[in-house]
């Protein structure tokens, strides 16, 4: 599976895997598998109640189905329920979360690429990008990512082997003893797989509070660099 390097506007390096089509294909299916649902619902409360719904209220039925995808990826954190059940993500590619304006560039450019020819042109585009890129997030900067663990490494949030060139971004990460970092390291697992983000928060807030680091960077970019950082400096010692 294909993976995205996201170069953060404070010039650190971060590695995620791309969500497969298959995965969003399966996202997408349960998320129309809810509006079937909706559909369902309001025929059969025209069926008990006889509400006759006239244009107004076919366009009050269609407007939630209209706006699902903006109002999840905008409340959710980058995921519709569809996405959740699937554990994949919107991202924007300078690591930091997608704003309104990028939700909304992806909505617009939606029913062009998935009512049209039947998602033909999202999947063809996703296939031939290679960064998990519909149309919509190559307006947008943004990309689809997997949540899920790599099953190739122990841990996907594992500090690695860093290059000899490697570049120290926090010198602070020194402070941390062995014992500290395994607990962030499992702490940020968890919290990541588990799509915990105040625990996440946490963490973070614990380790800026022990190393008196201050960054704007997003707490997963945060928590990733000081673990190469640490493994780095560690390296060095030896």
């Amino acid at each position: 599976m294909s993976t995205i390097r996201i170069h953060t506007t404070q010039n650190v390096t971060l590695e995620y895997e791309v969500a497969s089509l298959g995965d969003r294909i399966l996202a997408a299916l349960i998320d129309y598998g809810l509006y079937l649902v909706w559909f369902l619902l309001c025929a059969v409360l025209n069926s008990q109640f006889g509400l006759g719904l006239g244009q107004v209220g076919v366009l009050l039925m269609l407007l939630p189905t209209m706006v699902y995808h903006l109002a999840c990826e905008v409340f959710f954190n980058g995921q519709s329920l569809g996405k959740k059940a699937r554990h994949i993500k919107v991202i924007r590619l300078d690591g930091t979360r997608p704003s309104l304006g990028n939700y909304v560039l992806r909505w617009l450019l939606r029913p062009i690429e998935i009512l049209t020819f039947g998602g033909a042109i999202a999947a063809l585009t996703i296939l031939l990008n290679g960064r998990g890129q519909r149309l919509g997030d190559l307006a947008a900067g943004t990309a689809v990512i997997s949540l899920k663990p790599r099953p190739q490494h122990a841990s996907p949030l594992s500090a690695g082997l860093t290059s000899s060139d490697y570049m120290v971004v926090f010198p602070q990460a020194a402070q941390l003893s062995d014992h500290d970092v395994a607990v962030v390291r499992q702490l940020l697992f968890k919290s990541v797989q588990r799509q915990n983000y105040l625990l996440l928060n946490e963490v973070a807030v614990k380790v800026k509070s022990v190393t008196g680091i201050r960054t704007d960077l997003p707490d997963e970019a945060f928590l990733r660099t000081i673990l190469r950082d640490h493994a780095h400096l560690l390296m060095q010692q030896v």
